[in-house]
C-alpha cells in the first residue's frame, strides 16, 4: 500500500466497492463520430455488428495463420499475459492495425463480465483526447473529472487496491513528452498536480499506484524503450483475416472474391494491407468503383487517386475551390511532416489557406471540437497525407522548390516518391487534372529529370536496397517505355536481389517483364522464399536465361510456381545450390523440368538422396530438356542413386555431358554401372567429377576399362581425394596408352600414389598418343625422382601437358629445379604450374625467373605457402614486369614483411 495522504477516511472504504460496469458499457456503446472513407469504420460499430476479426501478433504469425484459431489472436495473447504475473502489456503496431478496436473490445468484455474479472476497476484513456489537457492535474482529478465513470466514494478503494486496477492507455504515441524517468521527477502522491506526461510516467514506473496493471497501445515510438513489461507486435490482418473481412463487407460472395483477389495481387504485398482500417478504405472504394463498373486500381498510387477523385466529387465544389483545398491540405501535410506533428491548431490552420474551406475539410481531416476550446485538425490517414503532399507539389504554381529538395525536406515519408513518380505520368494524373486543373509542367519536367539522373547513378552501384527503391518508383509510374529508358543493358549487369520482400518481388517482376526478360536473374540468399513471392516472380523467371537461387530456402508451396515458370520459359541455367531443397520439393520441381529448356542445373548441397536420382533420371530421358551439365555435389545419393542416373545415361534421349558427383557417398560398387554407361555408345558424357568419394583402386580398375573403350567420349576425370594408392597407376598407364582414350584432363590430387605409381603415369605421359593436357597430382606423396621424370616429359616434345598442379609434395628447390629447366625448354607447352607448399626458398628464384623469361607459353605460376622472403621480391616483380605473357603469379602466405608490400603493389598481376 502506498504511504500517501488520502482525502477520504479509511472507515468509509467498502472493500466490495467496484466500478459501475453498466455505466462503462453505456459509455463505450455511445456513438462517437461517424465512419469515414479515410478514418475507417468506428470501432464500436465493428464490435456491435459482429464484424470484429481479432488481429494477429507476430508470434501468432510465426506459429499459424489460421483465422479460426482464436488462441493465436491478439485478444488471446493479451488475456494470457494479464492472467500471469505480467503487469504491463504494450501493443505496438502501425496506424490502423486494430489496436484501438482490440482495447475497446477488451474493456467491453470486462464490463460484460466475460473476461478480466479479477479487476474491480478498469480505466480507459485515449491520449489523442488527453493531449488537449495542457494544464497540470493530479491522478485523483484525472480519474474523477476526466474519466467520469467512477463515483467519488469509490476512489479510496481504487487508490488502496492498485492490484485490482487496470489502466488502458491507447494512442500513447500522442504523448509527445518523454517517458524517460531520468528526465523528470516522478510524482509520489495521488493529490499532487503535475503534467500529463509526468502523471503517465509516474504510473508506468510505479511511483503512483504501484501494483496496478497496464494495457498500452502505441505506434512505434522512442518512448516505448522506457516502458517495461511484455511488448506485442500487432500485425493486423494477414491473408485469412482479409478474406474473412472482405466476405463480411460485400453482400455478394462473387464481388467479395473479385475484390479480395484484386487487392492481393496489387496491394497485398504492402505492410499497409495488414491494416483493418486500410481494408475498410479499400473495400469502400472498390465497391464504389465496381458499382460504377469502373476499372479497379493497379497500384497504391492509382488507389489514392481514385479515393481523392471520389472525395472531391462528394464536395461538389468548383475546379478553383478544389485546387485551393488540395493546395491547403498539401501545405498542412508538409507542415505536419517537417515538424513531426500529428495535428494542427486554429492559429496554424489559418496559415494554410483553409479560411473559407473549413466546412469542406471534414472528408479529409479529423476535426476535434469536443476536447479542445479551438478546432484541432489531423489527418485520418498518413498515406492520404503523403498523396495530398505529392499532388500539391505538382499543382503549386508559386514555388520554385524542385523535386530533389522537396524529397530531402520530407525524408522518411514512405510513399511520397512513389506518388510523385505516378503523378508525373499523363495517364495517372489525368483524372485529377479534370477536377483540379492542369499540373505545373515545370515541376513535372523537374521531377522526371531528377528521376532519370538519380536512378542511372544508383543502378550503376551495388546497393540492392537503392535499386529496389527505383524499381518501386517505376512500378508506380506504370510506364513500360520509362523502364526501358532507365534500366539500360549496362545497368542490369550489377543488379542483385538477395533477401527480397514480397513488395520487392512484385516490383522486380514488373521491371523484368517490361524489359522483356533478363540475361541473369540473381535471387541469391533469399532466406525464406515463400509461395507468394515465387508466384509473383514466376513471369520474370520464365523470361530469364539464367536464374541464381543459391543459398535460398524455398517453401514447399513455392516450388510448383517455379516449376511452372521453368516449363513455359526460356531458362538455360538454374542454380539451386545450398537451397536445402530435399526430395519432396525436388520431385515437384521435376514435373516442370521435363518441359524446360535447361542446359545446366546446380544442385550442390540440396539434401537430395537416391529417391531424387530416380526423378532426375526420368527428366533426363523425357526428351524435351537439353540438360548438359548436372552438378550434384555433396548430396547423399549413394551408389544406388548413381546407378539410377547411369541407366538414364544409356538412353539416346539423354544429352548430359558433364556430371559432378563430388562427396556423394559413392564407392566402387557403382563404378560397374558407370563404366557400362560410358561404353554404351549412347552416353554423351564428356566430364566426370568423382572427387571426395571412396572409389578406391578397385573402382579405378573398372573405370579405366571404360576409358579404353572406343565408344567412350569421356575427356575429363576428377578423382581428387578418392582413396587411391599406387596400385591404381598401372590401370591408368594402360588406359592412357590406349589408342581409344580421349582423356585430356586427369585430376588425381590428394591420393597416396607414391613414387612408383607416379613414375608409371610419367611413362604414359611421355607417349605421343597420350591426350592428357591438364594433370593434377597435388599432395600425392611424390619425390624428387618423380619431378625429374616430369621435367623430362615436358621437354620430350611429345607431351601435350599445359597445366600441371603438383604442389604440397615435399621436394624443395631440388625437385622444382627440374620443372624450371623444363619450362625454359622450347618443347615445353606448359601454361600453368602450381608448386604450392613445396618447401621453396629464395635459392630457387633465380632459376624460376630464368625459366619465365625463356618460356613462350607460361601464363600462371602458383607459389603460395612457401618459404620465400623479402630478398626474392625484387627479382620476382621485375620478371613479371618484363614478361607480358605472364598473367598471374600468386605469392600469398610466404615469409614477406610489410616492407615489400609497396614493391609488390607495383605489379597488379601479382597476388600477395
Amino acid at each position: 500500500m502506498l504511504s500517501v495522504p488520502v482525502r477520504f477516511p479509511v472507515t468509509h472504504v467498502e472493500v466490495n466497492c467496484t466500478m459501475d460496469k453498466d455505466a462503462v458499457l453505456t459509455h463505450i456503446l455511445k456513438p462517437k463520430g461517424t465512419s469515414t472513407l479515410l478514418g475507417g469504420e468506428q470501432p464500436i460499430n465493428v464490435i456491435n455488428n459482429n464484424k470484429y476479426i481479432p488481429p494477429l501478433t507476430s508470434e501468432a504469425h510465426a506459429t499459424d495463420r489460421n483465422v479460426e484459431d482464436s488462441l493465436l489472436s491478439l485478444d488471446s495473447a493479451i488475456l494470457t499475459a494479464l492472467s500471469s504475473e505480467c503487469k504491463t502489456v504494450v501493443l505496438v503496431g502501425p496506424e490502423g492495425s486494430g489496436k484501438t478496436t482490440t482495447l475497446q473490445r477488451l474493456v467491453l468484455d470486462w464490463a460484460k463480465g466475460q473476461h478480466l474479472q479479477n479487476y474491480m476497476f478498469v480505466f480507459h484513456f485515449r491520449f489523442r483526447e488527453l493531449k488537449y489537457l495542457n494544464k497540470i492535474l493530479s491522478l485523483e482529478t484525472l480519474l474523477l473529472h476526466h474519466h467520469g465513470l467512477i463515483q467519488s466514494e469509490s476512489l479510496p478503494s481504487v487508490l488502496q487496491n492498485p492490484e485490482k486496477v487496470l489502466f488502458v492507455f491507447d494512442d500513447l504515441d500522442h504523448c509527445k513528452q518523454s517517458l524517460d524517468p531520468s528526465t523528470q521527477t516522478l510524482c509520489p502522491s495521488t493529490l499532487k498536480a503535475v503534467s500529463m506526461s509526468c502523471l503517465v510516467a509516474s504510473l508506468l514506473h510505479g511511483s503512483l499506484m504501484k501494483g496496478a496493471t497496464f494495457a498500452v497501445a502505441s505506434r512505434p515510438t522512442e518512448s516505448l524503450k522506457f516502458i517495461g513489461g511484455t511488448q506485442m507486435e500487432v500485425l493486423g490482418f494477414l491473408k485469412p483475416q482479409r478474406e474473412a473481412y472482405f466476405k463480411g463487407f460485400f453482400a455478394d460472395l462473387g464481388a467479395a472474391n473479385e475484390a479480395l483477389q484484386h487487392m492481393e495481387r496489387t496491394l497485398g504485398f504492402y505492410d499497409i494491407s495488414t491494416s483493418p482500417r486500410f481494408c475498410w478504405t479499400v473495400c469502400s472504394i472498390y465497391k464504389s468503383l465496381m458499382d460504377a463498373e469502373a476499372k479497379l486500381p493497379e497500384t497504391v498510387s492509382q488507389l489514392y487517386a481514385d479515393i481523392l477523385v471520389y472525395l472531391i466529387q462528394t464536395l461538389s465544389l468548383s475546379k478553383e475551390c478544389n485546387r485551393e483545398l488540395v493546395l491547403a491540405l498539401g501545405r498542412m501535410a508538409s507542415h505536419c511532416f517537417t515538424n513531426q506533428q500529428l495535428s494542427c491548431y486554429q492559429e496554424e490552420i489559418d496559415a494554410f489557406g483553409f479560411q473559407h474551406l473549413l466546412t469542406s475539410v471534414g472528408v479529409f481531416l479529423q476535426v476535434d471540437l469536443e476536447h479542445s476550446s479551438t478546432p484541432v485538425l489531423s489527418f485520418h490517414s498518413q498515406l492520404m497525407q503523403e498523396f495530398l503532399l505529392a499532388v500539391s507539389f505538382f499543382l503549386d504554381e508559386s514555388t520554385s522548390e524542385g523535386a530533389e529538395k522537396m524529397l530531402e525536406k520530407h525524408t522518411g515519408v514512405q510513399f511520397l516518391d512513389g506518388f510523385l513518380s505516378a503523378l508525373s505520368g499523363p495517364i495517372q494524373r489525368q483524372p485529377l487534372e479534370t477536377l483540379l486543373g492542369n499540373f505545373n509542367s515545370d515541376q513535372i519536367i523537374d521531377f522526371k529529370s531528377w528521376f532519370k539522373r538519380s536512378s542511372e547513378v544508383t543502378l550503376r552501384g551495388c546497393y540492392k536496397e537503392k535499386h529496389h527503391r527505383y524499381f518501386r518508383l517505376l512500378h508506380q509510374a506504370q510506364n513500360e517505355s520509362l523502364v526501358k529508358d532507365i534500366v539500360t543493358p549496362s545497368a542490369r549487369l550489377g543488379i542483385s536481389y538477395g533477401d527480397l520482400s514480397l513488395q520487392d518481388c512484385v516490383t522486380l517482376n514488373y521491371v523484368v517483364t517490361c524489359l522483356g526478360g533478363m540475361e541473369f536473374l540473381n535471387l541469391y540468399h533469399t532466406r525464406n522464399l515463400s509461395e507468394e513471392q515465387v508466384e509473383r516472380l514466376a513471369p520474370s523467371m520464365s523470361l530469364s536465361q539464367k536464374i541464381n537461387l543459391s543459398n535460398c530456402c524455398l517453401s514447399t508451396g513455392a516450388v510448383p510456381h517455379m516449376a511452372s515458370a521453368l516449363s513455359r520459359g526460356s531458362t538455360k541455367e538454374l542454380n539451386l545450390s545450398n537451397s536445402r531443397l530435399g526430395d519432396e520439393k525436388f520431385k515437384i520441381l521435376c514435373a516442370g523440368l521435363k518441359d524446360s529448356k535447361l542446359h545446366s542445373m546446380n544442385l550442390v548441397v540440396c539434401r537430395l538422396t537416391k529417391a531424387s536420382c530416380e526423378d532426375l533420371a526420368s527428366v533426363l530421358i523425357s526428351g524435351t530438356p537439353q540438360l548438359c551439365v548436372l552438378d550434384l555435389r555433396h548430396n547423399e545419393i549413394g551408389d544406388e542413386g548413381l546407378i539410377s542416373l547411369c541407366k538414364a545415361l544409356q538412353s539416346p534421349l539423354c544429352k548430359l555431358q558433364e556430371l559432378l558427383v563430388q562427396g556423394n557417398g559413392l564407392t566402387a560398387a557403382s563404378m560397374e554401372a558407370l563404366s557400362a554407361a560410358l561404353c554404351s555408345g549412347q552416353s554423351e558424357l564428356r566430364k566426370l567429377d568423382l572427387t571426395n568419394n571412396t572409389i578406391g583402386d578397385r573402382g579405378v580398375e573398372v573405370l579405366c576399362k571404360a576409358l579404353q573403350h572406343p565408344l567412350s567420349k569421356l575427356k575429363g576425370l576428377k578423382l581428387f581425394d578418392s582413396e587411391l594408392t599406387g596400385t591404381c597407376c598401372p590401370y591408368f598407364k594402360e588406359a592412357l596408352m590406349s589408342e581409344h582414350c580421349s582423356l585430356s584432363e586427369l585430376e588425381l590430387s590428394v591420393n597416396d600414389l607414391g613414387q612408383e605409381g607416379a613414375l608409371l603415369l610419367c611413362q604414359a605421359l611421355s607417349r605421343p598418343e597420350c591426350p592428357v593436357e591438364n594433370l593434377g597430382l597435388k599432395r600425392c606423396e611424390l619425390t624428387v625422382a618423380v619431378f625429374k621424370e616430369l621435367g623430362s616429359v615436358l621437354k620430350s616434345g611429345t607431351s601435350k601437358l599445359k597445366s600441371l598442379i603438383i604442389g604440397i609434395n615435399k621436394v624443395g628447390n631440388k625437385g622444382v629445379k627440374h620443372l624450371s629447366d623444363a619450362i625454359a625448354h622450347p618443347n615445353c607447352l606448359l601454361e600453368e604450374l602450381d608448386v604450392e607448399m613445396s618447401g621453396l626458398t629464395d635459392a630457387c628464384v633465380e632459376d624460376l625467373c630464368a625459366a619465365i623469361r625463356a618460356s613462350r607459353t607460361l601464363k600462371s605460376l602458383e607459389l603460395r605457402n612457401n618459404l620465400l622472403t623479402d630478398a626474392s621480391v625484387p627479382a620476382l616483380v621485375q620478371v613479371m614486369q618484363d614478361s607480358p605473357n605472364m598473367l598471374e603469379m600468386n605469392l600469398k602466405y610466404n615469409d614477406f614483411s610489410e616492407d615489400v608490400f609497396d614493391m609488390l603493389e607495383e605489379c597488379d598481376r601479382i597476388r600477395y
